[in-house]
């Protein structure tokens, strides 16, 4: 998968320099549109097609032959393949811990998202990076009320298209 995710992120990033030299907020929008764009065909496209099957998208999805992972895991999965920025998701009230946000200009941006969901989108620089966050939305009811009956989720009121979040990335300078 490793490579897959890899070439997908280097083509994007090597389009945007057809344009002349892409500056980080447009570098940064590339990867989370794309990020998006792969996201939301999981979500409403793949996993839908699989329940079909009797294959369901699972937390613990290597557990079980017949389950594949959430949509936030093939995120994070891809996040966690790409070596020269990170890409993320981060929530106010997240199910895990790891999902907060690092520091507290990002909390203060997903702030300002929660406040304003139709911007969708804020980037700022911090330290020695930049970063991009955007927010990410219940696009299925199934993500809904995934979160809703988690037993460690501190939230169980979401309804599709609730803002649930942002997807990150964060690019050293």
């Amino acid at each position: 998968m490793r490579k897959w995710w890899v070439g997908i992120f280097s083509l994007v990033l090597g389009c945007s320099s057809l344009h002349g030299a892409p500056n980080q907020e447009r570098t940064a929008l590339y990867i989370l549109e794309t990020a998006k764009a792969f996201r939301t065909v999981y979500a409403n496209s793949v996993t839908e097609q699989t329940k079909r099957a009797g294959v369901i998208p699972l937390e613990e999805w290597t557990k079980d032959d017949h389950a594949i992972m959430l949509p936030v895991q093939f995120i994070k999965a891809a996040g966690a393949e790409i070596r020269d920025f990170e890409l993320t998701l981060i929530g106010l009230t997240p199910i895990y811990k790891s999902n907060l946000p690092k520091t507290p200009a990002e909390a203060e941006a997903l702030k300002t998202l929660v406040s304003n969901p139709q911007q969708k989108l804020l980037t700022f620089s911090e330290g020695n990076q930049f970063k991009a966050i955007s927010a990410d939305f219940a696009i299925a009811q199934a993500c809904a009320d995934c979160h809703n009956s988690h037993p460690a989720s501190s939230k169980r009121d979401y309804k599709q298209g609730d803002l649930m979040g942002a997807i990150i990335v964060r690019l050293n300078q």
